[in-house]
């Protein structure tokens, strides 16, 4: 299966019902403090979203309530590794994308055999505070040379005007989170993605 180009991340089941019917086909749900069971309600909601509009739901971190939900896809960053049952990951049929920020997380991401790498930040964020400066579109260069046909993510700081650069630097598929939540007219700004990635 291939993946889409344009892949959105959000957190919560509602951002999902708003933006899938917009031609969201590959999505994100990054939850990061929430308790167990409201984690549980929202991944059981965003994958019955997903399927409903036939989409792929990548749930971040929580891999065994992406396994209980009967997700296809899971993310883990290289902290998430430490502590994930990959094995018990890999028994339920889920692919795994893996973050990377520099080249000894991107050995260890390939020794994972990931259905995805991403490499960020590659521009400059407000996400959230990071120990890497922006990697930059050489380094996106570099990925995809040293990943070949395995599907790289560029993200970190991404927009509409940046895609194109990203995906001429080797980008299969392009990230994004404030680009769009923090926009004044969010549903607009996701038209926009849409158009510069299909």
């Amino acid at each position: 299966m291939t993946l889409d180009r344009f892949y959105p991340i959000f957190d919560g089941p509602e951002w999902l019902d708003r933006m899938l019917p917009l031609g969201v086909r590959l999505v994100q749900l990054r939850i990061k403090d929430a308790p167990e069971d409201r984690l549980r309600q929202s991944v059981i909601a965003a994958q019955a979203a997903c399927r409903a509009h036939g989409a792929v739901l990548v749930v971040n971190d929580h891999w065994r309530i992406a396994i209980d939900a009967g997700c296809d896809w899971v993310h883990l960053g290289q902290e998430d590794l430490d502590t994930a049952d990959l094995p018990a990951i890999r028994r339920a049929g889920i692919k795994l994308g893996v973050s990377t920020h520099d080249y000894a997380e991107l050995d260890r991401a390939m020794s994972l055999s990931p259905d995805y790498v991403a490499l960020g930040p590659v521009y400059p964020t407000i996400l959230k505070k990071m120990k890497w400066r922006e990697q930059g579109l050489e380094r996106v260069r570099t990925w995809k040379g040293g990943i070949g046909d395995l599907p790289l993510v560029a993200i970190g700081g991404m927009s509409v005007e940046r895609a194109a650069g990203a995906f001429e630097a080797g980008a299969d598929i392009v990230s994004v989170v404030t680009d769009i939540t923090l926009n004044d007219d969010p549903e607009a700004r996701l038209r926009q993605w849409v158009e510069v990635t299909r």
